[in-house]
């Protein structure tokens, strides 16, 4: 029923207990479960003012800054496969730097996914409620034809 599971963690207990939730329909359905962290991008503020030699000095401190935040994301992220091996569960880890959305929604079509399990980060009230169901979640409930699974990680 789901060959593949995708689990967009965020380095939280939300994504914690996201990941939780797919080891258990893993183990049932004999799924492998792609676990993805995506980094949003470190910017560079405009540099027009900049002489050449400090604008390109500027670009690979914060090249160096986005490097070093993918590297130890990366780290997080294959200690949390190990439960998933740990549970005899084949695993895919992806470390990104972009936007969150996007990749999430690129990683679905380009691996198949059939079922995605993430946490939802808060409760808005009144007008924003509407508005949003975390730009994240919204996007991604929006946008995809497989099931999503929303943890509300305010009442876990």
């Amino acid at each position: 029923m789901y060959d593949r599971i995708l689990v967009p963690h965020a380095g939280t207990a939300g994504g914690d207990e996201a990941l939780r939730h797919a080891i258990e329909i893993a183990k049932r359905f004999s799924s492998q479960i792609y676990i993805l962290h995506i980094i949003e991008q470190v910017h560079s503020p405009p540099t027009w003012s900049l002489a050449e030699s400090e604008r390109n000095v500027l670009l690979e401190r914060i090249k160096n800054v986005n490097d070093s935040i993918k590297e130890e994301a990366e780290k997080m992220i294959e200690k949390k496969a190990l439960q998933c091996k740990e549970n005899n569960i084949e695993t895919a880890i992806k470390v990104d730097i972009g936007d969150a959305a996007e990749m999430i929604l690129d990683m679905i079509e380009n691996e198949k996914i059939d079922l995605v399990i993430m946490a939802k980060r808060r409760k808005l009230k009144g007008v924003k409620k509407l508005l949003s169901l975390g730009s994240v979640s919204r996007k991604i409930v929006e946008n995809v034809t497989c099931p999503v699974v929303l943890l509300d990680i305010e009442n876990l």
